[in-house]
């Protein structure tokens, strides 16, 4: 690891995790959480060696730092801060869209240190007692640089992220947030749709069978975090849930027509499943 100091602004589960798994590696973490009790097990536990107040004053006086809140916070924080973090080689955030991230760092004039990032890695758990150092570990973390991220800070990122185990793929902010709609926000939005159509029927997740716990875990999500995601990468998530809408109608429509066009449907999704998409369904090939 490169870097001796790293700032680390949000203890949550991504913050968390991050500041254990720098601090087992012999990293300095200057930490900071607007939950003082979060904040204080840090620092009792020896993983944040120093403590930030609300001002955060002190967060530049590191060799990187890392923005680990909410998709609107990290925005807004961007812009507060900007003019004081001429200091550190390197500045990223965690969060899962990157466009209105990235497009802030540029306006606070952070373009050429700036690194987005975002491990798609996790749990539907949330808080510093569900962090753990181990969470980056065989991960894949995705870096949006800015326009005008030099090749300096970039490499650096990479390294940051390799030294904490994790695998690096580079891709630009639109196109992160364009293929995240489809890898990560679909499946959370699906899986809290079935969870709300359960509730509907009186169905509690404790009677469901150790499949419907599997389907359903993401509808135990942080509601404030996936709002600001939801609403962050609106556009291209509406286009997914478009999607998804238009297999089930297709299920539905077979399902009324009778066994072969079922079986179909789980034909097609053994075939993703094991890898091979071989077929697709479509409106065409639906029942009259």
């Amino acid at each position: 690891m490169r870097a001796g100091r790293v700032s680390v602004v949000g203890l949550g589960l991504m913050g968390g995790s991050l500041a254990r798994a720098l601090a087992a590696r012999g990293v300095q973490v200057v930490g900071y959480d607007r939950d003082a009790e979060s904040l204080a097990a840090a620092v009792n536990e020896g993983i944040v060696h120093d403590a930030l107040d609300d001002s955060l004053a002190g967060i530049e006086q590191a060799d990187v730092v890392v923005f680990a809140t909410p998709v609107g916070a990290t925005a807004k924080l961007l812009t507060r801060l900007g003019d004081r973090l001429e200091g550190p080689s390197l500045i990223m955030d965690v969060a899962s869209t990157k466009r209105s991230i990235v497009a802030a760092a540029e306006a606070a004039g952070l373009g050429p240190r700036y690194v987005g990032a975002h491990p798609l890695t996790g749990s539907h758990r949330s808080g510093w007692g569900a962090s753990r150092a181990s969470l980056f570990d065989e991960a894949r973390v995705f870096l949006c640089p800015s326009a005008t991220t030099t090749t300096q800070a970039l490499r650096l990122a990479e390294s940051f992220w390799r030294a904490l185990r994790a695998g690096v793929e580079v891709l630009g902010a639109a196109e992160h947030d364009e293929q995240m709609a489809w890898r990560s926000h679909l499946p959370q939005a699906v899986s809290t749709a079935l969870g709300l159509t359960l509730r509907e029927a009186n169905v509690p997740r404790s009677a469901l069978g150790p499949g419907g716990r599997d389907v359903t875990r993401l509808a135990g999500g942080d509601p404030d975090l996936w709002t600001g995601i939801m609403s962050d990468n609106a556009p291209a998530i509406l286009g997914a849930l478009a999607a998804m809408e238009e297999q089930l109608r297709l299920f539905r429509e077979r399902l009324a027509a009778g066994e072969d066009g079922v079986r179909e449907c789980f034909a097609d999704g053994r075939d993703w499943f094991d890898g091979e998409p071989t077929r697709t369904l479509t409106p065409r090939e639906s029942a009259p």
